[in-house]
Formats: structure tokens, C-alpha cells, sequence
């Protein structure tokens, strides 16, 4: 059974009302705010697994607020609205949802302490057929409020499995960026530790699914999965080590479709390759027959 099977499974049962198109399209979201400061910064970094050898200063620079610099995946839980999903008034049933995907691009450094505002929308929704889901992607923006500078700009995509046929626009969806079938010009190999999702929890991601045993035996796993942007965190990290040698700003976007969890203490295989200013990748673990946990992978650097 698919990753995605195991959690319907687990956790169907309550239904909502119909997704109204219309309402959820023009969905009103309050703006955030958000005071970033140095704990902030490391505490992620130290989330996705950075400073695992404090003798690397290229790791340290991540960890340690001296000359103190954030991972670009950071951009992911900046101006964060909340699970908004989960508002009965969306006509979504919460339970069944996935985390399809997520994107992001880089306007300005993101800054290690100030106060950050995120101003969300909904992008875009597609109707998949009746027993198919529906697919829904939100888009924020986040600025600097002292400077006014756009920081970043985050896309987020939902899977709502059991939401199809409520009548919507069936189209278009976004192709996927294919991935090619020759052997990966470069490779960066990075073990996740076992305390990782407890870390990672603390930037703002509370789902018991990634802390509590009990919550995941229920979804059918044996233990705790990693959160899917944890995985994201990694990936991100070894991108910026193979392609920036550590400078985060010389990445400007990341874009990847979660396709299989990760559990803590699981070592992530990055596999790249160059395409113009474009590197495409995925994320496997070895150790579970390669499995793919993040495709269709796009990023680009500068030089």
C-alpha cells in the first residue's frame, strides 16, 4: 500500500462538507506576523541535521550565531498561516490530507532576527474526479516589515484525497519535472538523526504523527516519520553543499513533490544533475531499497 493509502486508511472516517470552489478559491487569510531571532535560525538548522561535525565551520556558520547566515529551506516555515485546512468552513476533510509538494524562491536574504510578515492566497485548485481528491495550492509572500523587502515567496501543495468531485476546474495541472534517466552528475549522501523530528517539531510543525508512537502505529508505521519538510531541510542542505559550497546566497529556488516518508536516523541520498542554470534532483534512502521520498525535483543556483 502507498504512503498515501496507509494514511487514509488510518485516518479516514470523518467526512466534511463539499469543497465550495468558490469560497475555498477566494479563501481570506490573515496576515502573520513573525519575530525571527537567532534561536530561530539555528533551531532549524539543527533540525535538518546541520552541525553534526562542530569542526566544520561551513556547517557551524548555520549553528552558531557568529556570523550567523539561514539555510534557504528556512524560507518554508517563514509567515506560516497556520493549518488553515483544517477550518471546517473549507469543506475539506483535514483528516485525509498530504502534503503534495512545496516550492520556494528567494527575493532577499533571510534575515537571522527582525519581524517578517506573510501574506497568503490560494493559487490555484483542481478537481481530480470523484474518489481521485483534489489538489490545492497555496502561495505567501513574506516581507521584512522593517525594510519592506519581499524575503521570499513559498508555494505549497495539498492533496486532498478524499475532496474530489465537487464539481471544480479540472485543469490544467502542472507537469512534473522529469528526471533523467542517465546516472546523476553529482551525489551527496546525509544521514538524518534519530532526535530529528522532535527538533524540527520546534520551528512550528506540532503533528503528533512525527513525535508520538502511539499516533504512528495508528497510521501504520512502527515508529515516528520524519516531517516531510525535515526532508526537504536535508535535500536542501545537500544541495547547497554540492552546488554553493555553503553560501546560501547563491540559491535562489528549490521545487519538489513528496513521494514516500522518511523515518529519523534514514540516510538521504541527493542525486543531481546540471541543466543550464537548472539542477534537477531527487532525494532517495539506500537503506530502504533507494526508495524515491522526494521527486521531480528543480533548483537553481548561481555561480
Amino acid at each position: 500500500m502507498s504512503f498515501r493509502g496507509i494514511l487514509s486508511r488510518a485516518f479516514g472516517g470523518i467526512r466534511s462538507m463539499a469543497i465550495d470552489y468558490e469560497k475555498l478559491k477566494n479563501w481570506k487569510f490573515d496576515e502573520t506576523r513573525q519575530k525571527i531571532t537567532p534561536k530561530d535560525v539555528i533551531l532549524y538548522a539543527l533540525g535538518v541535521g546541520l552541525g553534526e561535525n562542530p569542526s566544520d565551520e561551513n556547517e557551524l556558520r548555520f549553528v552558531y550565531e557568529e556570523n550567523l547566515v539561514a539555510l534557504p529551506s528556512m524560507a518554508s516555515v517563514l509567515g506560516y498561516p497556520g493549518n488553515w485546512l483544517r477550518n471546517p468552513s473549507s469543506g475539506v476533510n483535514y483528516l485525509k490530507l498530504v502534503n503534495a509538494g512545496n516550492a520556494f524562491t528567494i527575493h532577499n536574504p533571510i534575515p537571522t532576527e527582525g519581524t517578517l510578515v506573510g501574506q497568503a492566497r490560494v493559487e490555484n485548485i483542481i478537481d481530480k474526479g470523484e474518489g481521485r481528491g483534489a489538489l490545492v495550492s497555496a502561495i505567501r509572500d513574506v516581507f521584512h516589515e522593517e525594510t519592506g523587502d519581499r524575503i521570499c515567496t513559498i508555494r505549497t501543495t495539498t492533496y486532498c484525497r478524499a475532496d474530489g468531485g465537487f464539481g471544480g476546474p479540472t485543469g490544467p495541472a502542472p507537469e512534473p519535472q522529469a528526471i533523467p534517466d542517465s546516472e546523476p552528475e553529482l551525489t551527496c549522501v546525509l544521514t538524518t538523526i534519530r532526535q530529528s523530528a522532535l527538533i524540527y517539531r520546534l520551528s512550528g510543525d506540532y503533528n503528533p504523527l512525527h513525535a508520538d508512537p502511539n499516533i504512528a502505529k495508528k497510521a501504520g508505521f512502527n515508529r515516528p516519520i520524519a516531517h516531510g519538510l525535515l526532508t526537504y531541510g536535508v535535500v536542501c542542505h545537500a544541495l547547497v553543499k554540492s552546488l554553493c559550497n555553503y553560501d546560501p546566497l547563491k540559491f535562489k529556488s528549490m521545487e519538489g513533490r513528496f513521494s514516500a516518508p522518511v523515518f529519523p536516523g534514514d540516510t538521504i541520498r541527493t542525486e543531481m544533475w546540471r541543466d543550464g542554470e537548472n539542477i534537477i534532483f531527487q532525494a532517495t534512502v539506500p537503506e530502504r531499497e533507494n526508495v524515491v521520498v522526494l521527486n521531480n525535483g528543480k533548483a537553481t543556483v548561481t555561480s
